[in-house]
């Protein structure tokens, strides 16, 4: 059996990959492992449990809890809720572990199952790995000592966990938002509920949109990876800026007043020189991975602000500020982690904050962002091939180094296997984008030709 677990936990095709069996099975190995169920006498584990709008996640929901309950441990279902807020509520009620169903950015057919920590931390590869351990050993018919009576675990919903997050995202904000006219695309998911709440509720006058969810249009032409609708509305409403989700809400993009697009590297320049400002950008560092556009770290380095680059995926940021104390991190993605307030990316916290900023200084989020100079990059996605080979392959090791020769100091190139999705990503860099376009179409036809 290959590793489940990839960058943002286990995630597949819903009834397919991710099946009720394996979401239970997982369950219980994780109460066992995270929540330790029946170690040791007068301890009622709980766990928190949230999900997005997907249909699937109905099902997948009802065997998580399955799983929970039958290995001892108390369940606290919060229902639709963003993953920043499952992972808030697991610390803010000292729960032993939260579980998140969500396939966050994918399309509405797949799912997925992330665990938290206590505290609401995501989980090592340590701890994801003695989880599947565990439940191989269960699957292969290994025992495990199952409560009965009143040992095993009880079943009650918490209605007040959307308040609780809400009222956390405004303590946190550090001005209000009276003034500002604010486009929230929602992408039909977790967040359609909660976002609008917290915007209105700290003073902006908003319009939604992507904000119906019915469990199958989750991510369908809106968000955070189809920006057009919202580009078009933010223009249309002669709108200050624009913020828009994925999903389960762990992402924040925006657009201007003019509709341009403001990516995660360009949000991460405005906080950082924000909580530089305030005194809360600790050893003045912002951490991101080696997916950020150069020019921010080319930004950061002519502010004085030192930049970090980890390995791809949010956790790895999250890993480095938490080793170092750094206070910043994120994705071009949109995946921002401000860890004074949030334990995981947040987008409705990033988007508050980013508009806070704009309210405080009066200036347009164009001109905030244009602290940096985005080079072009181009990034090309290719799929039904082997990606465990991308690292081995010595025809595409050449490729890549004649790349990099050809682009010299002036960009880069990134090859890397995703580990969300089937798929290749081909990343080049260059000062002209028809020069990147050119050798990222060259690169993916030798990924297709190597590794199909």
């Amino acid at each position: 059996m290959g590793r489940l677990f990839g960058t943002d936990g286990v995630r597949g095709v819903a009834n397919a990959d991710l099946t009720a069996e394996l979401a239970l099975g997982l369950s219980v190995a994780a109460a066992h492992v995270l929540g330790e169920a029946g170690t040791f006498e007068g301890h009622r584990p709980v766990a928190v449990v949230g999900r997005d709008p997907r249909a699937s996640g109905e099902f997948l929901e009802a065997a998580v809890v399955a799983g929970l309950a039958s290995a001892g441990v108390d369940v606290l279902r919060v229902g639709v809720l963003p993953t920043p807020a499952v992972a808030h509520l697991t610390g803010a009620l000292g729960a032993d572990l939260g579980v998140m169903l969500s396939a966050s950015h994918n399309a509405m057919p797949d799912n997925g199952i992330k665990f938290f920590a206590r505290g609401g931390h995501k989980l090592p590869d340590e701890l994801e790995d003695r989880i599947e351990q565990v439940y191989e050993q269960h699957r292969t018919g290994a025992p495990w000592d199952r409560p009965t009576g009143a040992g095993v675990g009880r079943v009650n919903s918490y209605a007040e966990g959307a308040e609780q997050y809400v009222a956390h995202l405004i303590g946190v904000l550090p001005n209000r938002l009276d003034g500002l006219r604010i486009v929230l695309d929602e992408a039909h998911g977790a967040a359609a509920r909660v976002s609008p709440e917290a915007f209105a509720r700290a003073g902006a006058e908003i319009i939604t949109i992507g904000a119906d969810p019915d469990g199958l249009n989750i991510n369908d032409g809106c968000g955070s990876t189809h920006l057009d609708l919202l580009k078009a509305a933010v223009v249309e409403h002669g709108a200050d800026l624009g913020i828009a989700h994925d999903g389960d809400a762990d992402r924040c993009l925006a657009v201007d007043h003019t509709g341009a697009e403001i990516d995660g590297d360009q949000i991460l320049a405005v906080l950082a020189l924000s909580m530089r400002e305030h005194g809360a950008l600790r050893q003045d560092t912002v951490v991101a991975t080696v997916m950020s556009n150069l020019g921010f770290k080319l930004a950061m380095e002519s502010e004085g602000i030192e930049f970090v680059a980890t390995g791809v995926g949010d956790r790895y940021v999250l890993e480095s500020m938490k080793e170092h104390g750094y206070a910043l991190g994120g994705e071009q993605s949109g995946h921002v982690i401000i860890l004074d307030h949030a334990t995981t990316g947040d987008g409705t916290l990033t988007g508050l904050l980013l508009a806070a900023r704009v309210a405080q200084t009066g200036r347009t989020l164009q001109d905030l962002a244009s602290v940096m100079e985005r080079l072009p990059q181009v990034l090309v996605n290719v799929r039904d091939v082997d990606k465990s080979r991308v690292t081995t392959s010595a025809e595409l090791a050449a490729a890549v180094t004649d790349a990099e020769r050809e682009l010299g100091a002036t960009g880069r190139v990134l090859l890397r296997s995703s580990g969300t999705e089937p798929l290749v990503r081909v990343m080049v860099e260059a000062a002209d984008i028809e020069q990147a376009r050119s050798i990222a179409g060259r690169l993916a036809d030798v990924v297709k030709s190597t590794l199909g």
